[in-house]
C-alpha cells in the first residue's frame, strides 16, 4: 500500500489537463511576474472568501511580515500570539524588532485561548495574530471585542485554514488583515511558494501592495519601505484552476476526519474536536495518545507516513529563548507537543488506507 501524509501527484493527475494548459497560457504570453493571471486569481479569490482585496504575494511567510509592516509594528512594540505554531508566526514578529507575547491554547482545538489574551496585554501591545490552527478557527469574536477595546490590530495567521468558516465567514476575512499561505501541502497549494494578504480596508490594501512592490506606486518612485514579494504568474495559474475544487477538496477531507473518528472510538486516542462555530478543513488530522515518540516509532516501522506538528514549542526554540521571560509557563502548549501526533490527510485517501493507519495505531495502543 502506498501510502502518503499528502498525496499532491495523484492530485495533480486528476487536474492535469487543466494544470497543465494554465501553465502554458502562461508561457505563452512571456509575462511571468504580477499581470492578468495574478490580478485574475486574486479577484477569484476575493470572491471566494467575500472580502474586498486579495493581494498575491511570494510566500504565507511574507504574507505575515508584509502584514505586520502594514500596521507599522516594529521596535519596542508586542504581539500577542501563540507559541503552538509554525515558526513564521513570530520569526516575522522578531524579524522586525518586535516582541512576541505568548498566550496557552485551547486543548481541544489547539488554538489560543481568547480567555488568557487580556491579562497579557500592556501599554507596548500592538497587535493579535491569532493562528487557525489544523485548519480550525479560532474563536474569534471575543478577541475582536478584547481588540476594540484596548485599540489592537488584529492579523490572522489562515497559513493552514484557507476555506474554513467560522460562524459562517470565511476565516482571513474578521480581523484587519488576513494571512495565507498556499505552499504546495495546503489545502490549496501552488507548485512552489505563494502567499496572499487579505483585507477589507482600502487604505491598507493599497499600502500593502506598495510593500510587497519595493514600496511603490509607480516603478522606480519608492515612498515607503518595502520588500521584493511578488506572487509569479505560473503559481496564480496553477490556484486559480485549483481553488474551484477548494470547497470539494475541504469537504472530502471532513468525511475523512469523520472515518478516523469512527475508526478511533473507544481507544485512548484524543480525537479532533470541533466546536460549534467552526467548520474545519483538516489540513491536519491530528490526535493526541500517550507514549506519542513511541508511536512515531511503530507507525514507521510499518510504512505509514505521519508528523509531528510541533515537537518543541517557540518560545523553546533556540533561535527565541532571548525573547521570553524565564518564568513564562504555558501548560497546556508544553502538554500538547508530548502528545500530538498528525496521521495521513489528503484528498485521495481511500477507506482500506485510512482502516490499516487505523489498524496499526490501534495496534500500538493495545499494547501499552
Amino acid at each position: 500500500m502506498n501510502l502518503q501524509l499528502v498525496d499532491l501527484v495523484n492530485q495533480y493527475k486528476k487536474i492535469k489537463p487543466e494544470i497543465d494548459a494554465a501553465i502554458h497560457s502562461v508561457l505563452d504570453t512571456g509575462h511571468f511576474i504580477l499581470g492578468k493571471t495574478v490580478s485574475d486569481f486574486e479577484s477569484n479569490t476575493a470572491k471566494y472568501l467575500g472580502v474586498k482585496h486579495a493581494i498575491g504575494c511570494a510566500s504565507g511567510t511574507d504574507a505575515l511580515q508584509v502584514a505586520l509592516m502594514a500596521l507599522n509594528i516594529g521596535p519596542g512594540d508586542e504581539v500577542i500570539t501563540t507559541s503552538f505554531t509554525f515558526v513564521a508566526t513570530v520569526e516575522t514578529i522578531a524579524l522586525l524588532g518586535a516582541k512576541p507575547i505568548y498566550v496557552d491554547i485551547e486543548p481541544d482545538t489547539f488554538n489560543i485561548d481568547a480567555t488568557k489574551i487580556e491579562a497579557a496585554i500592556t501599554k507596548n501591545a500592538k497587535a493579535i495574530i491569532p493562528v487557525h490552527l489544523y485548519g480550525h478557527s479560532v474563536d474569534m469574536d471575543p478577541i475582536m471585542q478584547i481588540a476594540k477595546k484596548y485599540g489592537l490590530h488584529i492579523i490572522e495567521d489562515t497559513a493552514q485554514a484557507m476555506g474554513t468558516d467560522y460562524k459562517g465567514k470565511k476565516v482571513s476575512t474578521i480581523g484587519d488583515i488576513g494571512s495565507i499561505s498556499f505552499f504546495p501541502s495546503k489545502n490549496l497549494g501552488a507548485y512552489g511558494d505563494a502567499g496572499m494578504v487579505v483585507t477589507n480596508n482600502d487604505q491598507l490594501a493599497e499600502k500593502l501592495r506598495m510593500i510587497i512592490l519595493h514600496g511603490s506606486k509607480v516603478r522606480y518612485y519608492h515612498e515607503i519601505l518595502g520588500v521584493n514579494s511578488r506572487l509569479d504568474s505560473i503559481q496564480a495559474a496553477v490556484l486559480n484552476v485549483k481553488l474551484k475544487y477548494l470547497d470539494n477538496w475541504n469537504e472530502a477531507r471532513r468525511k475523512a476526519a469523520g472515518i478516523y473518528n469512527k475508526l478511533f472510538e473507544n481507544t485512548p486516542a484524543i480525537t479532533p474536536k470541533v466546536k460549534d462555530y467552526a467548520k474545519h478543513i483538516f489540513h491536519q488530522y491530528t490526535l493526541r495518545v500517550p507514549q506519542r515518540d513511541k508511536l512515531a516509532e511503530h507507525l514507521k516501522s510499518k510504512g505509514i507516513p505521519h508528523a509531528i506538528y510541533y515537537p518543541v514549542p517557540l518560545h523553546k526554540q533556540q533561535a527565541y529563548v532571548n525573547l521570553v521571560s524565564p518564568n513564562l509557563k504555558l501548560p497546556v502548549t508544553e502538554q500538547m507537543t508530548d502528545e500530538v501526533i498528525s496521521l495521513p490527510m489528503h484528498t485521495e485517501l481511500t477507506f482500506e488506507m485510512q482502516e490499516y493507519i487505523a489498524s496499526e495505531v490501534k495496534n500500538f495502543l493495545n499494547t501499552i
